[in-house]
């Protein structure tokens, strides 16, 4: 499976994008929550943060995001969200609830670009609804050449983890990639982590309130992810989400891995092929 592709990139091939945005339209069979979603997310309070890690082409994911949000706030656990699909220094806070969506968009400089908007707009506008200050997290693209260049980030992980990154990145890749470009784009990544911990740790948060989190799956993983970058007294619980089955030794990396149906296959190497 090469879902890293798109973590690492920030870019859904137009194809998948197409048949995200129809699934969601209603142009197709609607998509299933597994079972005891989002109650499940119970067993996971109290938590100062929850990382919810998706495959960015399963419309079921983006659907138990949605459904997340709403059940946060219908708890009023629901401090802020965060996204991975905004940058850093992008907020909602000063919108009403009542906000329109093209108000949303300006205000978090939606790119539909990177990230088609109909798979979020729900989860998006529900916390707008909700008065839910909604926060970009990831890196500006305007520091990514001077993240690619830090060679401090290096010594960010342990050499396992950061073994383990650059692997990731690599397969994400198609193994596509000159190796001399390979240390750059993992500073990239962890960059990416680094900004999201940033902002999430920022972030607004009552007490018995969480912060929650939608990034892709690599994101979120606890061995090298953005629990990495958290300071240590935050309770940290991590959810990730499946297609098909349950990856092996994923218990180590989440608390949660709800499975949902299997995606179709796609060649998701096909592009950087071209």
């Amino acid at each position: 499976m090469k879902t890293a592709l798109f973590v690492a990139s920030g870019r859904w091939p137009h194809a998948i994008a197409a048949a995200v945005l129809a699934l969601l339209l209603g142009c197709a069979a609607p998509v299933r929550l597994p079972g005891g979603w989002p109650e499940s997310l119970a067993a996971l309070m109290p938590a100062d943060i929850i990382l919810l890690g998706e495959q960015h082409d399963a419309p079921a994911h983006q659907a138990m995001e949605a459904a997340a949000v709403q059940w946060l706030v219908a708890q009023g656990r629901l401090s802020a969200l965060v996204l991975e699909m905004a940058e850093a220094g992008h907020s909602t806070a000063a919108l009403p609830a009542d906000a329109d969506e093209a108000s949303v968009r300006a205000a978090l400089v939606w790119d539909d670009r990177l990230w088609p908007w109909q798979p979020y707009k729900v989860a998006v506008m529900a916390a707008v609804r909700a008065a839910v200050p909604v926060l970009g997290g990831n890196l500006p693209r305007a520091a990514m050449r001077t993240a690619m260049q830090d060679e401090a980030l290096d010594a960010a992980l342990p050499p396992a983890a950061h073994s383990a990154q650059l692997q990731a990145v690599r397969e994400g890749h198609c193994d596509l990639l000159p190796e001399a470009q390979l240390p750059g784009m993992v500073r990239i990544q962890m960059a990416r982590d680094r900004s999201m911990a940033r902002t999430l740790a920022a972030a607004p948060r009552a007490p018995g309130q969480t912060v929650l989190l939608i990034a892709g799956a690599g994101h979120v993983l606890r061995s090298r992810g953005v629990p990495q970058y958290l300071p240590r007294n935050f309770e940290v619980k991590v959810v990730l989400a499946q297609s098909g089955k349950a990856q092996p030794a994923i218990e180590i990396e989440a608390d949660l891995a709800p499975v949902t149906a299997e995606q179709p296959p796609q060649d998701a190497c096909a592009p950087l092929r071209k």
